[in-house]
């Protein structure tokens, strides 16, 4: 399968990839595992949401910034790796949720990220997975996740 392909008939763009903003790498790889730090939605296609969710925000606007923290993984995997037909398969997702006090749907949120690994990758991108909720978040963002995949040489 050729993911850029994948991502065009999908209709979807990568952001540029980001760069750190403390003293941490974008991504470390060890083997054939590379493991991705914690992405935020950013500033890429669509609205920019901030917030908590079952506060300021919805579970559509919950998933919509996890779908768009998977474009920024995406983003910083193909910095890392050069090309995205590298990845062998997704490993694990733990996604990290805004949540205000008595919401309960972090996995509902998290389905963004993982409906779009699953949709570029296809059985390659299903994964292991962890949805936590969380008091607070950098920058009042309402989703962060971190990413493991397994690469091909």
């Amino acid at each position: 399968m050729h993911i850029e392909k994948r991502l065009e008939e999908l209709g979807l763009t990568l952001p540029p990839a980001s760069t750190p903003v403390a003293n941490y790498v974008s991504s470390v790889q060890s083997g054939n595992l590379l493991f991705l730090s914690g992405h935020g939605p950013g500033k890429g296609e669509g609205k920019m949401f901030k917030g908590r969710l079952g506060e300021d925000l919805n579970i559509e606007d919950g998933y919509a910034s996890a779908r768009q923290v998977a474009l920024n993984l995406l983003s910083t995997l193909k910095s890392a790796l050069g090309d995205l037909d590298r990845v062998k398969r997704t490993i694990k997702v733990t996604g990290f949720v805004n949540s205000a006090p008595g919401f309960y749907d972090q996995p509902k949120v998290i389905n963004g990220a993982s409906d779009l690994l699953v949709e570029v990758f296809g059985d390659k991108g299903r994964h292991a997975r962890s949805a936590i909720g969380m008091a607070a978040l950098p920058g009042c963002i309402p989703v962060e996740i971190e990413l493991i995949v397994e690469v091909t040489d």
